[in-house]
């Protein structure tokens, strides 16, 4: 299973779109995440039209977004347990935080975003991913998405870099 990972988009608030790039790799994924500030949910519609998508709302989004999507969402991919969050607080604390928000599930897999700046770590058997921002370098040193494949017991992760 391919999935394509994203956050902090910001769209429309920042740009209009994401980077070609993107939607080269978005064309043959089998599954979308978004780990929260999307901004307006005509993007999250954009995107479930490329294929099924996951997402949270994040600090920046609507009261829209607010109101159609969860904080938080546990999924099984291809046998493996995902947990999405946007996550909080300062970077060197976002791991700790997100792992309280899922305190006695035990993901295989943690996606969150916030901070813009991408980390693909494990720790404790749990791959903590963010992907950073594909459409915005604030607080990161490159603008970034991820792309996360699952063949049975291997999850292979990696932060796709545009800059």
């Amino acid at each position: 299973m391919k999935i394509v990972v994203l956050s902090d988009t910001h769209i429309p608030a920042n740009t209009d779109r994401l980077p070609d790039k993107v939607y080269r790799y978005l064309k043959d994924c089998d599954m979308i995440v978004h780990a929260g500030d999307v901004t307006e949910m005509s993007f999250i519609s954009e995107l479930q039209k490329i294929a099924e998508t996951k997402a949270v709302w994040g600090n920046m989004d609507s009261a829209e977004v607010k109101n159609t999507l969860p904080k938080k969402v546990v999924f099984k991919a291809d046998g493996k347990t995902v947990g999405i969050t946007h996550g909080s607080g300062p970077v060197s604390k976002v791991i700790d935080s997100v792992k309280q928000t899922f305190k006695g599930k035990k993901p295989d897999i943690i996606i969150f975003g916030h901070s813009h700046n991408p980390i693909n770590e494990t720790k404790d058997g749990v791959l903590f991913f963010n992907p950073g921002s594909s459409t915005d370098r604030m607080f990161a040193p490159y603008r970034s998405f991820g792309l996360i494949e699952i063949k049975g017991n291997n999850i292979n992760a990696e932060i796709i870099k545009l800059d």
